[in-house]
């Protein structure tokens, strides 16, 4: 039974091309049945999360990534009473977007294309979702409904202010109501999001010998986690402790953001999906206690790990690689696949022609993106 501030499929908005709906399948399960087929996500599996792909089997991908976010959300939207097959399919679709070598690779790309109206990895996502996968014969793109495509452009909150051109360009064909909040279920899948980076990229840190368990268990949540580890479990090794402490943290963060929801959809009293998207603020949150505590976290790893030299050395050598395809592909269109070269007859401006390049870069994974470049360029 959802809630009745649940998205029912019943009620959806639909489509931006009108298709006869499936006997077995509610439409939101056919968003996330599309999302999980198409070819964008299936290269997720060799995206960057932290560490370049090929730098160990272990590491998580953008595809891993997204599949525990995936089942984060999941157990958060059934204790709500939301609509799981919408939150999967947000959940899953929301790296979409990201370039090959993780946030390293965007920054590139956003500085590269800032002439052209920039780069947003969220915005990426719909461009891919509506536009970029071209597989069906009726349209380009999934064709998902709008509650999937709302998800998927605004889970972090309304999109206000100067829009990234490829949230524009769909919008205005297709109103996703960007100056609210999203959906309960898409609010759900952004701290999903949040509770699996912050804890994988912990448990990741310590495989590459980043930092120590012992410099973990000194961190504000950590603390508790590990204390309740080593009083029921003395003398458990080293992994195991490390990893039970971890899956603590999990279920901290988990009970966490429930007890929040709770507390803001009890107080709020929404009887319509529409109530939770004009409520004015985020249903789905952290208490203001573990959000400060998060910060702490979030600031060890961005020192520890995210500026790491072995990590900031990895980063110099992939921003050269994007930086070098770029104006190649600029300056010589021809280089660009068969199938891309059909769209470049058709431009009629640099910015067109750039956003088609940004477009093909954005798309690539990690390896691909060093073959390219060692076949382009290091030669």
């Amino acid at each position: 039974m959802l809630a009745p501030y649940a998205c029912k499929p019943e009620e959806t908005r639909g489509r931006l091309f009108p298709e006869e709906e499936s006997a077995f399948r509610s439409c939101f399960q056919r968003d996330r049945d599309r999302i999980i087929h198409a070819s964008s996500f299936r290269r997720l599996k060799h995206k960057t999360q932290v560490f370049i792909e090929h730098e160990g089997d272990y590491f998580r991908t953008r595809l891993t990534h997204s599949i525990e976010v995936a089942q984060v959300a999941r157990t958060i939207s059934n204790v709500l009473g939301l609509n799981l097959e919408l939150t999967e399919a947000v959940a899953l679709a929301h790296d979409l977007g990201h370039t090959p070598f993780g946030h390293t690779g965007e920054d590139a790309l956003a500085e590269l294309m800032a002439p052209y109206g920039g780069f947003d990895h969220n915005a990426q996502a719909i461009r891919i979702v509506t536009r970029l996968e071209r597989h069906y014969a009726d349209f380009d793109g999934l064709n998902l409904t709008w509650e999937t495509l709302e998800g998927i452009a605004k889970h972090n909150g309304p999109v206000t202010g100067d829009l990234p051109y490829a949230l524009t360009e769909y919008n205005e064909r297709h109103d996703l109501e960007l100056h609210t909040h999203a959906s309960a279920e898409a609010q759900v899948a952004a701290l999903a999001d949040d509770i699996a980076y912050n804890n994988h990229d912990l448990h990741d840190g310590l495989r590459a010998e980043l930092f120590s368990t012992d410099e973990l268990a000194e961190l504000p949540l950590l603390d508790s986690c590990f204390a309740e580890v080593d009083e029921q479990y003395p003398g458990l090794n080293y992994y195991r402790r490390r990893h039970e402490a971890l899956r603590r943290f999990f279920g901290v963060l988990v009970s966490d953001v429930l007890g929040v929801a709770q507390a803001n959809i009890a107080s709020l009293n929404p009887a319509s999906a529409a109530d939770i998207r004009h409520a004015g603020r985020s249903m789905v949150q952290f208490t203001p206690e573990v959000w400060e505590k998060l910060k702490v976290i979030r600031k060890f790893l961005f020192e520890r790990m995210y500026r790491a030299p072995s990590v900031v050395e990895m980063r110099k050598k992939v921003t050269i690689m994007v930086n070098d395809l770029f104006p190649l592909f600029m300056a010589d269109p021809s280089l660009l696949p068969k199938q891309w070269r059909k769209d470049v007859e058709e431009v009629q401006s640099e910015t067109e022609l750039a956003r088609i390049v940004s477009d093909y870069i954005a798309g690539m994974t990690d390896r691909f993106a060093m073959q390219e470049h060692a076949r382009l360029i290091s030669a």
